[in-house]
């Protein structure tokens, strides 16, 4: 039987994390049924970090985002490696995991966010490095227009095909399991189901299965238009974190905490036992008998593909 692993990050009320726990202070449990934990580790992890970045923002949500991204690079170690993506109605892959945190510097400060939309793809946008609403003639991605279409006044960003694609990035990095698996997904939140291929259940399946973490990054005034309910469930349902901000420095602030966040979750491991082994999918709980703490960990996973 596939043992179960299991990273909780638990925090005060103020929203710190909470570093003193032992093994003693934890309860888990499968299907409501309390589980033996066999393992217990508080030691950092290092991170495989797909960092996803809306391709189709608003003009000063897209300036903010641009004038935040270098400081990605400073929640970093050297452990840590991040692959550089974007989104829009396609996904853009970028050049590859990078554990040079100079490599990874040049690469984000070549990625940027244009301020003016355009009616199609210059020459020169063409022939420029990869940029955030100026599409990259690198990759296979096809060609769009240097923002997304709108339709009707919709947007045709698929989110939903953008987390999908950034896990099967992830999803075999880590055979030994000895990393952290996360996509840090920044973004107004916008998503059109008509531009999606997978469904939420599909993409989540996957996230569970290999053991990935969304972390998402609400970016701009989208916060007021109650935008931001696919980053939060992505979240929520997959064991990260989601936070909010208006300006560049609280995104560069919001970076740092994700990846200390990531980094330092408790693990804890079971063998399930006392439930329906013939049923596919089962909820994880875990409690802390510490009163007053915030938990945060993965809803479930699906039987037959425990990690």
């Amino acid at each position: 039987m596939n043992q179960v692993i299991v990273p909780v990050t638990v925090k005060d009320g103020s929203g710190r994390l909470i570093p003193d726990l032992n093994r003693a202070d934890f309860r888990v449990f499968e299907d409501s049924v309390e589980q033996k934990i066999v393992y217990f580790s508080a030691d950092p992890v290092p991170l495989s970090l797909v960092l996803l970045i809306d391709n189709d923002l608003k003009r000063n949500d897209a300036r903010q985002v641009a004038a935040s991204l270098d400081a990605i690079v400073g929640g970093l170690s050297t452990s840590d490696e991040a692959f550089v993506c974007r989104f829009d109605q396609f996904f853009h892959e970028g050049k590859g995991f990078v554990s040079d945190q100079d490599k990874l510097l040049t690469e984000l400060k070549r990625t940027r966010l244009d301020e003016q939309p355009a009616a199609g793809p210059t020459s020169a946008a063409i022939a420029e490095s990869p940029t955030i609403n100026g599409h990259s003639a690198t990759g296979d991605a096809p060609k769009t227009p240097e923002t997304s279409m709108i339709i009707n006044r919709q947007s045709t960003k698929a989110l939903d095909d953008a987390v999908y694609d950034a896990a099967q990035l992830l999803k075999d990095r880590d055979p030994e399991r000895k990393r952290r698996k996360i996509i840090l997904l920044i973004s107004d939140g916008v998503n059109n189901p008509k531009f999606n291929t997978n469904k939420y259940d599909i993409v989540l399946r996957d996230l569970l299965r290999y053991d990935i973490a969304v972390y998402g990054v609400g970016v701009g005034s989208a916060f007021f238009n109650r935008k931001f309910e696919r980053l939060s469930k992505y979240a929520h349902d997959s064991g990260g974190d989601v936070y909010y901000g208006l300006k560049s420095e609280d995104m560069e602030e919001f970076y740092s905490r994700v990846t200390e966040e990531a980094r330092n979750q408790y693990t804890l491991a079971y063998n399930p036992a006392g439930t329906d082994r013939g049923a596919e999918y089962h909820s994880i709980e875990v409690r802390v008998k510490r009163p007053g703490l915030t938990i945060l960990t993965r809803e479930g996973y699906y039987s037959g593909l425990a990690r």
